[in-house]
């Protein structure tokens, strides 16, 4: 937290160079591991609340975009970055899905606090490592959910929070978009199983992460999986599940990139013995039906997705998750989405694809 004299509140504002000094001190210095086109979105907001300081990427063309857009150092070895011993405090590992563990345990043990784009990893034990290495380095490690703070899941957990849905009897999530042959050669790492690893990782993740938010862990699973559109990729392209919370719910999930054309729906529903509640949209955007006791549904702002020219992506908060970093490390706020929740989110990911043994 900024702090100001007593002289200086003395004389108002207090000394403009002192002000300028304590801005320098206090801003937060980023490095981001892996240039593809989410990093874009984590530069932009860097620009706007920290200090970009570098850049890494194996692909010197990509470093070269962003050295020059952002004054930031490149790197091309993640390696050779880490043993520069740069000023910097967090590290933003943007890395294909099956790098995350490597480059965050890499970055923890160098120094950095971690902010590491969804899936936070493929395995389980890849997310307790990256956990223990937090910890054992006493540093903060940040997952990116930023569907959290999607205004209509915003409110409807607040309506599960608060008891207003009385007693949770079923859930039913529904992820339908459209992932093309074009997508897949626009990088050589999706659709792989060892980088990628499947759409509930790259895709869904998100979706998956709001069930165990709002209904907590999930206990037994059946699913089915396949691919049936894709055959030029190594991972599946649809699948049904069905699951049941530890807590007693019951849930569907029916997850495809099948949809023709483009993004057709995201969308969870709740049914409580006291309201139903479904939020919808292309990207769980809308708050498109509630009905509940004693409850007038508000205005709420739908948000717009992350646009990647071709194909769209989930929600664009990622202002917001960065907001949460900066006030986690000035103020010691909670962090949004912790570590081991992002291993639960995994953790409910390989269930359902370890019980359709695709």
């Amino acid at each position: 937290m900024l702090s100001v004299s007593s002289a200086e509140k003395r004389n108002g504002t207090g000394n403009s160079q002192m002000h300028m000094q304590n801005n320098k001190e206090t801003t937060v210095k980023f490095i981001i591991v892996g240039c593809g086109r989410i990093a874009e979105r984590h530069a932009e907001h860097i620009a706007k609340l920290g200090h970009l300081v570098a850049v890494c990427d194996v692909k010197p063309e990509r470093v070269r975009l962003f050295t020059q857009k952002y004054g930031a150092q490149g790197f091309i070895d993640i390696d050779a970055l880490l043993l520069a011993h740069l000023d910097a405090d967090v590290v933003s590992v943007c890395t294909p899905n099956g790098l995350h563990a490597e480059h965050s345990i890499k970055a923890l043990r160098a120094g950095y606090h971690v902010i590491c784009e969804k899936p936070m990893a493929l395995s389980v034990s890849d997310c307790e490592r990256m956990i223990m290495e937090a910890e054992k380095s006493g540093k903060k490690l940040f997952i990116v959910k930023q569907n959290r703070f999607n205004p209509p899941v915003v409110e409807t957990k607040r309506l599960i929070d608060e008891g207003k849905l009385g007693e949770i009897l079923s859930v039913q999530l529904n992820c339908f978009w459209n992932r093309n042959e074009g997508y897949y050669k626009t990088s050589d790492w999706k659709g792989t199983r060892a980088l990628d690893g499947g759409v509930l990782y790259t895709q869904f993740s998100h979706f998956i992460d709001l069930l165990y938010w709002m209904f907590g862990e999930v206990e037994e699973v059946t699913a089915h999986v396949g691919n049936s559109n894709h055959p030029y990729t190594e991972i599946d392209d649809h699948g049904v599940a069905v699951v049941k919370f530890a807590n007693g719910v019951i849930g569907t999930i029916h997850f495809s990139t099948n949809a023709h054309k483009k993004n057709l729906e995201g969308s969870i529903t709740i049914f409580g013995e006291k309201g139903t509640v479904k939020v919808g949209g292309e990207y769980l955007n809308v708050l498109e039906h509630a009905s509940v006791e004693g409850y007038t549904p508000p205005e709420l702002p739908a948000g717009v997705a992350n646009d990647y020219g071709t194909y769209k992506g989930s929600m664009s908060n990622h202002d917001k998750v960065y907001q949460n970093v900066l006030a986690v490390l000035k103020e010691n706020a909670p962090i949004s989405t912790s570590g081991m929740e992002g291993l639960k989110t995994v953790a409910i990911i390989r269930k359902i694809y370890d019980s359709s043994g695709f």
